[in-house]
């Protein structure tokens, strides 16, 4: 009798959806740091009324 064993890959994705977190945070960071003020607002209140949560 012959005994056969099978391997399974398996990938480890928490390394790689951590460092896109990271990647998106610092890019977040610096677009915030970049942007004028009133972008930044105006951005905000365009996503509150797509999100059809009330804002005014």
């Amino acid at each position: 009798m012959t005994t056969q064993t099978a391997t399974i890959a398996r990938s480890d994705s928490s390394a790689l959806g951590l460092a896109i977190a990271v990647l998106a945070g610092v890019f977040l960071l610096m677009a915030s740091g970049i942007a004028q003020a009133t972008v930044l607002h105006d951005a905000a209140h365009d996503q509150r009324h797509a999100m059809a949560f009330p804002c005014h």
